[in-house]
């Protein structure tokens, strides 16, 4: 009985002194701004990258990447995607993996930091786990998603979401989805072959930059994400008459432009008379006949809604609807409303999962707050068949996309630790 009561005491201290050692981890801030600086170099311009999946420069950075996935001692596989797959070797193989990681590829004329510190962060995960002798219960997965800025292509495959007539889409590199993927050491034939299956990942955690202002403002150093906005996107036509400018009066007009301009302005109203984070934007416009002397008889609007919840998206574009009838008979116009783009529908981040992070924000004495993202991301896509948890970094200026965009070391070695402790607390379930 003694000897029993031993055996426990001494294993329930052992746990502790292990747990002890994991939560006094520290990441080398130096290192993942050296590598930052180093991933920069692949389709530099002034300030920023250029790196457009399938380019050539998104081809030698991951060739660079790669090579310091394998010096981590990473198992490195290619698959049918080209998506990069890092695997670490957990005690107990029965165990599913747990993931993380983000991209590498830019938007054109982009920044260092979008997908990048995520992608850093999780390749420093697996040095410091080296460095400190530590092996998880689970095996871990460093996951480099292919062509995310191009639409979550990589982890859109992942889940089986890529049409054949999606593959012959020409990408922003100039090659086909279908050439780009073999272009990286894919395989577009093949994708039905990667599919991965509800469960086949323990969870999947993604440190990314936040892209927004809210941080900084706030002066927070952790944003945990409750979950990734969903997306409707409407093509708005607004069908006047088109006429002399100088002959036909002001009073007996049918303004395709000037009723444009009142949506425009009723679409913003609706928005912003709700409390709540969601958002609404008119981002295009065409005009025709598009000449001074012509009154314009067409307009077309593109206008896109995002919330974290279906419904209020839906609620508020009925508004909208309501505005528009209302402005075309003022008008005398007609407007309708088309969804040419397949909706982004919401992904909720798993509660769990968020409050791991914050566990491990407070034990780390950072500050943070609870927050949406308005924009996609890979973990959307891999919540369809794991539970996903993210966590945002401050961005400076709240700038993305953009050769300004920047975040300061210490909030990426920041987020970079918090991921670190929330992939080992994962790893005790």
């Amino acid at each position: 009985m003694q000897k029993t009561l031993l055996f426990y005491l001494l294993l329930a201290s052992s746990a502790a002194i292990a747990q002890t050692q994991s939560n006094s981890l520290k990441v080398n801030q130096q290192r993942i701004e050296g590598r930052l600086l180093e991933l920069a170099k692949f389709g530099a311009q002034p300030g920023g990258a250029s790196r457009v999946g399938y380019s050539k420069a998104d081809q030698e950075g991951r060739i660079y990447f790669i090579g310091l996935m394998k010096k981590a001692g990473l198992d490195v596989s290619i698959d049918f995607a080209g998506n990069i797959v890092g695997r670490r070797k957990g005690k107990n193989p029965a165990l599913k993996p747990i993931g993380f990681g983000s991209h590498i590829d830019t938007v054109p004329n982009g920044g260092n930091y979008d997908g990048t510190v995520g992608s850093v962060s999780g390749l420093e995960l697996v040095d410091v786990l080296n460095e400190n002798n530590i092996v998880t219960e689970h095996p871990l997965e460093l996951l480099i998603f292919a062509n995310e800025e191009g639409g979550t292509i990589g982890s859109g495959a992942m889940i089986g979401k890529i049409t054949p007539a999606a593959l012959k889409a020409v990408t922003q590199s100039g090659l086909t989805m279908a050439d780009g993927i073999r272009a990286i050491g894919g395989n577009p034939d093949s994708l039905s072959k990667m599919v991965r299956k509800k469960g086949d990942l323990a969870a999947f955690v993604e440190l990314h930059i936040e892209q927004g202002g809210i941080l900084e403002k706030e002066n927070l150093q952790i944003g945990v994400v409750e979950g990734i906005v969903g997306i409707e996107d409407w093509e708005v036509t607004i069908q006047g008459t088109p006429n002399h400018a100088g002959t036909t009066p002001m009073n007996n007009r049918h303004d395709a432009m000037l009723a444009a301009a009142k949506l425009t302005v009723a679409i913003n109203e609706v928005i912003t008379s709700h409390e709540g984070r969601q958002v609404g934007t008119v981002g295009k416009i065409a005009v025709e006949p598009g000449a001074y002397n012509v009154i314009p008889g067409k307009v077309v609007l593109g206008m896109e809604i995002r919330d974290l919840s279906y419904d209020t998206i839906w609620s508020l574009f009925r508004e909208v609807e309501n505005r528009a009838k209302e402005i075309a008979r003022a008008s005398g116009t007609t407007i309708t409303f088309r969804q040419p783009l397949t909706p982004v529908t919401p992904a909720l981040t798993a509660k769990p999962i968020q409050d791991k992070i914050i566990q491990a924000t407070k034990s780390l004495d950072f500050s943070y707050r609870t927050m949406q993202s308005g924009a996609g991301h890979d973990s959307q896509e891999v919540s369809h068949i794991t539970p996903v948890g993210m966590i945002f970094i401050p961005s400076v200026g709240g700038i993305s996309h953009s050769p300004k965009e920047f975040s300061k070391g210490v909030d990426i070695a920041n987020g970079a630790t918090v991921l670190l402790q929330t992939v080992l607390a994962l790893d005790r379930e």
